[in-house]
């Protein structure tokens, strides 16, 4: 993957959840919930301060986070889905 993202904005791979079973019930792909874990994958440099100067990201690469549900804009990259959200979309680190 070669994408690096722009200002305060990162990019997140969602985390499968691991699927659970009681009884004989089968819920289709389209009815599942959205994960709301990730792995981010890239980070931006950084959101530009009204004094001009770059504010550092506070995430890095290889950070696991736990998001909003509808946070971010879905892209598919080589086959892979993806998430690009603002840094501030981000509830916590793992």
């Amino acid at each position: 993957m070669n994408i690096k993202p722009l200002a305060d904005r990162l990019v997140v791979k969602p985390l499968e959840t691991t699927e659970k079973k009681q009884g004989s019930i089968i819920i289709p792909d389209t009815a599942k919930e959205k994960p709301m874990q990730g792995e981010v994958v890239a980070v931006g440099p950084g959101k530009v301060g009204d004094n001009g100067q770059t504010i550092a990201m506070e995430l890095k690469k290889g950070d696991k986070i736990l998001y909003g549900k509808y946070s971010g804009t879905e892209v598919q990259i080589d086959g892979v889905d993806y998430l690009i959200m603002r840094e501030s979309d981000v509830l916590a680190v793992l």
